[in-house]
C-alpha cells in the first residue's frame, strides 16, 4: 500500500500540473477522446471543449453533433449566464425561445450502463452508488442489480456538477430539448433526473466561468453577451487545426490517488461532484 506521504504527494502534481503529471504517470494512465467526441467551442475569451458521450445520451449527443458540424452554432450567444450556476446557448434568436429546424427530443434524463461501460465508483453504497462513467458523474444503482434485469443492465442518471454539459428544454414538457444547451459552473441537485446530461468540459472551464454573466434577479439575461465565434466536433476540423485530448482514466491508479486526497480534503463534505478528471491538449 502507498503511503500517505506519496498519496499526497501525487495527487498535488496531478491537480496543480496536468502536464507535469502525464510526464510521471503511465500512458495506460490516460485516454484519448475520438474526434467525433469532442466538441471545440471558440469564444473571444478563449477555447472550450467538451467531451460528448454517446452511451449516457445518444440522441442528444447526435443532435449537438449535427448541429455544430453544419455551423448552426456559429455566432450563436451565451444569452442566460449565471455566474457560479450555468451558461445558456444555442438559441438562434437569442432570448431562449428559439431552436433549430430539426423535431424536439425526447428526454434523456437516465440511461441504462452495462459492465462494459466502465463504472468508477466514487462514492459505493445500496441501493445508490455515486461514480464516473468516462468524465460523466453519476448516479446508479450497484452491478448486482444486473444480475436481476432482462438486459443485464442497470439505471444511472448524469449528475450536474461542474463542468457538465446539459441539454435545455421548456419548463412545460420534459421532451422539448432541441438546439440548446448549458455548461455548469456549478452543482445543483435540483436540475439532477430533470434534464438530459450529455457531455462535460474537459478543458476551458476557466473561459466558461468568464463569460459575461447576468443576473439572478433577471433569471441571468446577459445584456452584453458573449458569442461561439465557431463550434465544430473535432472530427469536422480540417486536420491540421484539430486538437486531440487526454483525459485520465477513472480507473487508473493516479486518479485513484486524486480521488483519495480530494475525500480527505472535503471529508463528511465530499461528494462525486468534487471529482473533475484531469486532461490536457496533446498536440
Amino acid at each position: 500500500m502507498r503511503s500517505s506521504a506519496l498519496l499526497a504527494a501525487v495527487a498535488a502534481m496531478v491537480l496543480a500540473a496536468p502536464a507535469a503529471a502525464s510526464a510521471q504517470t503511465a500512458q495506460s494512465d490516460w485516454r484519448t477522446v475520438a474526434p467525433e467526441n469532442l466538441l471545440v467551442i471558440d469564444t473571444a475569451k478563449g477555447r472550450i471543449i467538451v467531451e460528448l458521450d454517446p452511451r449516457v445520451a445518444p440522441q442528444s449527443v447526435n443532435r449537438v453533433r449535427t448541429l455544430a458540424d453544419q455551423g448552426f452554432y456559429d455566432g450563436l450567444k451565451f444569452h442566460r449566464v449565471i455566474a457560479n450556476f450555468m451558461a445558456q446557448t444555442g438559441d438562434p434568436e437569442g432570448t431562449g425561445a428559439g431552436g433549430s429546424d430539426l423535431p424536439d427530443l425526447s428526454a434523456e434524463f437516465e440511461f441504462r450502463r452495462g459492465r462494459a461501460d466502465g463504472f468508477y465508483p466514487v462514492i459505493p453504497g445500496s441501493p445508490l452508488q455515486y461514480g464516473l462513467i468516462g468524465s460523466i458523474p453519476v448516479q446508479t444503482q450497484p452491478d448486482a442489480q444486473m444480475m436481476i434485469t432482462a438486459d443485464f443492465r442497470t439505471t444511472a442518471v448524469g449528475r450536474f456538477c461542474p463542468g457538465v454539459a446539459g441539454m435545455a428544454r421548456n419548463g412545460a414538457s420534459v421532451d422539448s430539448a432541441n438546439s440548446q444547451f448549458f455548461l455548469m459552473t456549478g452543482a445543483r441537485e435540483n436540475l439532477n433526473g430533470q434534464y438530459t446530461v450529455f457531455g462535460r468540459v474537459l478543458i476551458g472551464l476557466d473561459v466558461v466561468e468568464a463569460l459575461n454573466a447576468g443576473s439572478e434577479a433577471n433569471n441571468g439575461t446577459v445584456a452584453n453577451p458573449d458569442v461561439m465565434t465557431r463550434t465544430r466536433t473535432a472530427a469536422a476540423m480540417p486536420a491540421g487545426e484539430r486538437p486531440a485530448v487526454r483525459v485520465m482514466n477513472a480507473s487508473s491508479p493516479a486518479f485513484g490517488v486524486l480521488v483519495e486526497q480530494k475525500r480527505t480534503e472535503r471529508g463528511a463534505r465530499f461528494n462525486v461532484c468534487d471529482i473533475q478528471p484531469p486532461a490536457e491538449l496533446v498536440n
